[in-house]
């Protein structure tokens, strides 16, 4: 089962975060509280959005997508940016990932949305499979540049 995260999920939001971070070999790169989590998600002005899958047995939650808006000045429409879909290690294979990459999709189409996009790093031969067999391509014309730490700092307070 797949629903719309609510408050009371974000200590698990924030728990698969970091589970997700260490997978990725970057745990100590996972530096968000619960707290930035709640208002990122559901503070005043939301910035994101999240889905959480759930065990059909239990109910527990095993895997969830973190999203929010992008836009194409291409396309002159918004699209989802997935930021992170994770599902718990022994939970994989029944088909949460592609229930949570569903609703996603599902919403992209319902709202007028062109795109849904996300980067998977490339030696996760697992994921790119998966990702493949849904029909998604990579976009491998585009290389990924991040500013961040000193380097975001630096050039941010140059006047």
């Amino acid at each position: 089962m797949m629903r719309t995260a609510t408050p009371a999920d974000v200590p698990v939001i924030h728990a698969m975060v970091r589970e997700l971070a260490a997978y990725e070999k970057a745990l100590e790169e996972a530096r968000a509280s619960e707290a930035q989590l709640a208002e990122a998600l559901f503070g005043e002005r939301p910035a994101a959005f999240a889905h959480i899958a759930e065990d059909d047995a239990t109910g527990e939650p095993v895997g969830f997508a973190l999203w929010f808006l992008n836009f194409s000045t291409w396309r002159g429409v918004h699209g989802i940016y997935l930021e992170d879909l994770y599902v718990r290690p022994q939970a994989r294979g029944g088909g949460h990932g592609k229930a949570l990459l569903t609703e996603l999709a599902r919403i992209c189409v319902e709202r007028g949305y062109e795109r849904l996009e996300w980067s998977v790093l490339d030696w996760n031969e697992p994921s790119i499979a998966f990702y493949r067999a849904l029909g998604a391509r990579p976009q491998d014309e585009w290389t990924v540049y991040r500013l961040a730490d000193d380097a975001l700092r630096t050039l941010g307070s140059r006047g």
